[in-house]
């Protein structure tokens, strides 16, 4: 009766205890087999056959705790005389993985636990090596990847960006659904060629089905997309642009402070100081009084600060017109201004502006940008702080989908 209870409580259909090999306050080895009447699934072909059984071997896999002790299972596997390939193999068993040191509903456990922590940590609770946690978890991602990522799952809007996941210009591609915000796609590098992996999967036709893709204006994603996704609306994000703006107001500052050190000005030092800077990458409406004055004083004393100020809040309007006509037309005058404004600054950016000033407009058409791809950037940079780095990458782009995709546990169900 007692060890009927246990095998109950192990769940563990169609298997009977042997014996209980060992126990104590921290561990309980059960040495288990299967009932004469179950039958033997070959592992070599899948089947079952009818010849008499060969022999017995055991392996021993750990399994989900019972009463808050670490579970052994000594399990007895048959062998059998397979007569597909003339060879003798074990039984296939359906809740153990094969050469596997634990349980399939163990090996699911610690998955989700490393969904939310290091695998470090989770050595640390299951009181398990990091490295063997490393290797469970990266199997279980690897088959899971297989079932939901492959083929590359289809979307009509998209969001790219890269993300880097090491020191030196390492960078990730990042391709997210912006529909059902997740990552689908990831590869290393940031070239056109990267990006061009990622449509290769979806095959032609899917391409040509994709209706958006947002990005930051990186020329190597712009080519690629448009070579592949020929009927898709590049959308320029707006946080980019105004990004760039206020960096390019923030460079003529620098020029000023770097010309008022020169020429020893210690009260225009003062204004365009780096602590003062957040008053030119700030919105004239957003300042607070005391930042107004300060801003005022600066540009009475410097005219090129004045002039960029007034460029980039001019820019910044290109945002607030109701139909693209006039959005068009407020540009093309910027442009005209910036260019002959003196600044350098904003000349070059101006110039930027002219080239993919289409890309800018068709927000108006499309109201998506990459603001997702920023949120999963800064999961990903968590994540990979929370590590201390990734030494293999191909781990790294499974536990960015783990935790920002489609083998998130949270969200989808194993």
């Amino acid at each position: 009766m007692q060890k009927y209870s246990i095998i109950q409580s192990l769940n563990l259909p169609e298997y009977k205890i042997e014996r209980i090999i060992k126990q104590n306050a921290e561990e309980i080895h059960f040495e288990i087999r299967a009932y004469k009447r179950k039958k033997m699934i070959c592992s070599g072909c899948g089947e079952c056959h009818t010849q008499s059984i060969h022999g017995f071997t055991k392996v021993v896999v750990e399994d989900l705790r019972l009463l808050n002790q670490r579970v052994y299972l000594h399990v007895i596997k048959r062998r059998q005389w397979c007569p597909s390939d003339g060879k003798t193999h074990v039984e296939q068993i359906e809740w153990l993985e094969t050469r596997a040191t634990v349980t399939k509903r163990y090996a699911k456990e610690i998955y989700r636990l490393t969904s939310i922590t290091t695998n470090q940590e989770a050595g640390w609770y299951l009181r398990m090596d990091d490295e063997k946690i490393y290797r469970i978890d990266k199997a279980i991602l690897e088959k899971l990847f297989e079932e939901r990522l492959n083929p590359t799952p289809v979307s009509k809007n998209n969001s790219v960006d890269e993300v880097a996941w090491k020191k030196h210009h390492r960078y990730l591609t990042n391709v997210i659904d912006a529909d059902e915000k997740v990552v689908i796609w990831n590869a290393k590098g940031r070239k056109s060629e990267v990006l061009d992996k990622y449509y290769k999967s979806l095959g032609e036709k899917n391409c040509l089905a994709i209706e958006s893709v947002a990005m930051d204006g990186a020329k190597t994603y712009i080519s690629s997309t448009k070579k592949n996704a020929t009927n898709a609306l590049i959308v320029l994000d707006k946080f980019h642009i105004v990004q760039k703006a206020s960096n390019a107001a923030d460079k003529v500052r620098r020029d000023e402070l770097s010309k008022a050190r020169k020429n020893k000005d210690a009260e225009l030092i003062a204004l365009t100081s780096c602590k003062q800077r957040f008053i030119l990458l700030k919105k004239k409406k957003n300042l607070t009084e005391r930042q107004s004055l300060s801003l005022n004083k600066l540009c009475k004393i410097n005219q090129p600060i004045y002039r960029a100020m007034l460029l980039k809040e001019d820019f910044l309007q290109v945002y607030d017109f109701e139909n693209v006509e006039d959005a068009e037309q407020h540009l093309y005058d910027w442009i005209d201004q910036a260019l002959f404004s003196g600044l350098e600054p904003m000349f070059e950016f101006a110039c930027s502006v002219l080239y993919k000033m289409q890309y800018i407009l068709n927000w108006y058409k499309k109201r998506i940008s990459s603001a997702i791809s920023e949120g999963f950037n800064n999961k990903i940079k968590r994540l990979k702080r929370m590590a201390y780095g990734y030494r293999d990458i191909e781990y790294f782009k499974l536990k960015i989908h783990q935790h920002c995709g489609y083998l998130n546990p949270k969200r989808f169900s194993h």
